[in-house]
């Protein structure tokens, strides 16, 4: 146990520098001191082997690390982020089963075989022919619905380099993509299929299942029963449906992992109780290699397998299951074959949920002996695995299900009955299609009252709590807390000294950071500016963008640090159509609602009123400055909307989008103040404009500028940052601007 904790210590060491020295450092430490202190320790040597395993983990690690190989294809993106777009085709093989995207676009994994330039620059002279490498692509809806697995395929289409999080807390593509072993994107045009003919392999049984349940279930349904029995590799589940359910904490319900294999053990071993030990580990083991084939080799359903197949072989061999021993044995192999799981957030949830159930389960069952088993089981599992996972959802999310335990609870039941039952129904389906189609009817009911009970729940006030983000020290130190009841009878039986302490830890650091923080974050956003204000325990948006933006980019910033209501907000949008607010560009300010209140929402006079589930105070803005908090808001002008905003120190001046004429008309006009700070949506600017409101800095929401602008601002050593170099900027009055993308041709800031 020591050993394979060593080895996962690291692993988990190689997020710092020198990691793998310090591993072998505390191992040392740890043969002088805890001998010393603890009689029935380990003995001096196995320590430091310890620290031996953990020096070598952080090695193994970096030689497992993907890179991009000579040949790799995007080693032939042009070198400079402002390159001529790269037209491509690419050949290939399909790696995996397309999935539909929020953009409505299918995406799948394509190993590259061969590279066609057919516009643009290459950043290297390599042979395209020989191009090898992992490639992330997306293509259109209709032309790659009907890919699969091992299809040869020729894609035309622009080729990009992954970007990282632009915004605070924004998921980031670059390293998603390296962890997957892959460096360059292919955004699709076409797709050419040169072979013919529909092969053959385990995806064909998947998509069987999937579409005889959809027939037996209706379209939701029947995808939702296929993810729960087989897991959401199995079939392109709706967006919608994964989004309710993840809000709800019932992520895991769509995953297949222990549930599933362990009422595939139970079913196997009492169909088979009456036959040899023998036969019963053969038939579980021909189960079990058949569900991991059906539902994929993912970390969870992996570990839920091994663990399983070692529960056949104690059966065989008549021997008892350590349980945490063997969790952590599995989780060494797992991390042998492949190290970068160690990041892997489906890893790791799944191992601290299993670690949750097998050492505080039995505890809080022994407190609940009065109820009858079922239900105290059906009210603890939950309990026990929300604990042992929720420092890291903190860690990674910054939230936390306010009704998780609740719901889980309630579900139960469902989940079961539907898990079994999707089963017993897949497996009919790959015998006779019509016979899986009828048991997938019988379940659509409870299929359907699951997912009005998820809705319901997460339509209610405060379904989600933003607690902000959380150091990884502090996380360790909530898992030490953990750690400390399992293994020490006192602190078992102060359990509540632990709670406090543990929300002493979450709490009054972010309290702390919080109480005299004052912040303003432009973000980086594709169409309307957006920033965000953070004055102490106040917190104001200026701007939603569409919905797009305001459900990836806003709010995970509002959760990172935190906020669970806006105290005030500004839309400086002129107008607002009923139309707009039907497609996909509308306001975001009805997803933010949907998050968060709003206490006062100030907008432009011209604006149509907001949705009407906004319940806080509406007002016009006028000329006449508002106060909010140490900031102040005017508009400069209504028509067009500019807007001045005073922060503490500063002036800053809103421009929005301003035609050429109308730039024109405001410098003649001479109704524009001076600026410290020239906010803009990336247009070019006319030089009386620029003339008249002088700023020191320039800062514009867009992906690029123009070079007569540009060139306008270094001549007048004006410091330019925009949000398609710099990403998200953000400027506090000790620190001045920083950006969260670094370059090398930044400049600090004389503010």
């Amino acid at each position: 146990m020591v050993w394979c904790l060593a080895y996962a210590v690291g692993l988990l060491f190689t997020a710092i520098p020198w990691g793998g020295v310090i591993a072998l450092a505390l191992g040392i430490g740890a043969a002088i001191l805890v001998p010393q202190r603890w009689k029935t320790a380990p003995r001096r040597p196995v320590w430091i082997v310890a620290g031996l395993i953990g020096l070598l983990a952080s090695l193994y690690f970096q030689a497992r690390t993907p890179k991009p190989a000579a040949t790799d294809i995007s080693r032939f993106l042009p070198i400079h982020q402002d390159a001529a777009q790269l037209v491509v085709k690419v050949q290939g093989r399909v790696d995996s089963s397309p999935h539909v995207t929020r953009s409505q676009r299918m995406q799948f994994w394509l190993t590259v075989q061969q590279l066609e330039i057919i516009r643009g620059t290459p950043g290297t002279t390599a042979d395209g022919s020989r191009a090898t490498g992992k490639l992330y692509v997306t293509a259109p809806l209709q032309q790659a619905s009907e890919l699969h697995p091992g299809q040869r395929v020729g894609v035309i289409g622009s080729l990009y380099k992954p970007k990282p999080a632009a915004n605070p807390g924004a998921f980031n593509f670059q390293t998603y993509l390296a962890q997957e072993g892959s460096f360059a994107g292919l955004k699709g045009d076409r797709v050419e299929i040169p072979e013919q003919g529909r092969g053959w392999g385990l995806w064909v049984l998947q998509r069987r299942i999937a579409r005889s349940h959809v027939l037996g279930a209706g379209s939701s349904a029947g995808q939702l029963l296929t993810s729960i029995a087989l897991g959401k590799q199995a079939v392109d589940l709706p967006h919608e449906i994964k989004d309710a359910f993840i809000q709800a904490g019932l992520a895991h319900a769509l995953a297949a992992s222990g549930t599933q294999v362990s009422l595939i053990l139970a079913v196997v071993l009492a169909l088979t109780h009456r036959l040899s030990k023998r036969v019963q580990v053969v038939a579980g083991a021909i189960a079990l290699a058949s569900f991991v084939s059906l539902a994929g080799f993912e970390p969870a359903i992996l570990r839920a397998a091994l663990m399983g197949a070692a529960t056949l072989l104690a059966l065989l061999i008549q021997r008892k299951v350590k349980s945490v021993g063997l969790l952590l044995l599995v989780a060494t192999i797992l991390l042998l074959c492949n190290p970068l799981w160690i990041w892997d957030l489906g890893f790791q949830l799944s191992f601290l949920a299993t670690m949750g159930l097998l050492v505080t389960v039995p505890p809080l069952l022994k407190q609940l002996d009065w109820l009858p088993g079922a239900i105290a089981a059906m009210i603890v599992v939950p309990i026990a695995a929300a604990l042992w996972t929720l420092p890291l959802q903190i860690q990674v999310f910054s939230v936390v299900s306010t009704y998780s335990i609740l719901v889980n609870i309630l579900t139960a039941p469902l989940i079961a009955i539907l898990s079994i039952g999707g089963m017993i129904s897949a497996l009919a389906a790959l015998v006779w299609s019509p016979a899986g189609s009828t048991l997938a009817g019988l379940l659509k009911y409870p299929t359907q009252a699951l997912i009005v009970l998820v809705n319901f729940f997460n339509q209610l006030p405060g379904h989600v709590y933003a607690v902000g983000t959380i150091s990884v020290l502090t996380a360790i130190a909530l898992y030490a807390l953990l750690g400390l009841i399992w293994l020490s009878r006192w602190w078992q039986q102060r359990w509540w000294v632990a709670v406090l302490l543990g929300a002493g830890l979450v709490v009054l650091p972010a309290w702390q950071a919080r109480a005299t923080l004052f912040r303003a974050t432009v973000l980086a956003t594709s169409g309307q500016p957006v920033m965000v204000l953070q004055d102490g325990s106040r917190v104001g948006l200026i701007n939603s963008g569409d919905t797009s933006t305001a459900t990836f980019s806003v709010l995970p910033l509002l959760n990172r640090e935190g906020v669970n209501q806006l105290d005030w907000a500004v839309s400086l949008q002129e107008r607002v159509t009923p139309t707009d607010r039907q497609t996909t560009t509308q306001p975001g300010w009805a997803a933010i609602q949907r998050r968060l209140p709003i206490k006062r929402f100030y907008h432009h006079p011209g604006a149509a009123t907001l949705p009407s589930q906004h319940s806080g105070t509406h007002l016009p803005l006028s000329t006449q400055a508002v106060q909010l908090g140490s900031t102040q808001v005017r508009l400069v002008n209504t028509n067009p909307a500019i807007a001045e905003l005073t922060l503490p120190g500063k002036t800053w001046i809103w421009l929005g989008s301003l035609s050429t004429e109308q730039q024109a008309s405001l410098a003649n006009a001479g109704t524009l103040p001076h600026a410290h700070v020239l906010w803009w949506s990336g247009e070019p600017l006319h030089p009386d404009l620029l003339a008249m409101v002088r700023p020191d800095v320039a800062i514009a929401s867009a992906k690029t500028i123009d070079p007569t602008t540009s060139a306008h601002f270094q001549n007048s050593k004006t410091s330019l940052y925009y949000t398609g170099r710099d990403g998200a900027i953000q400027w506090t009055p000790a620190d001045g601007f920083q950006t969260t993308l670094d370059f090398n041709d930044n400049r600090p800031t004389p503010l």
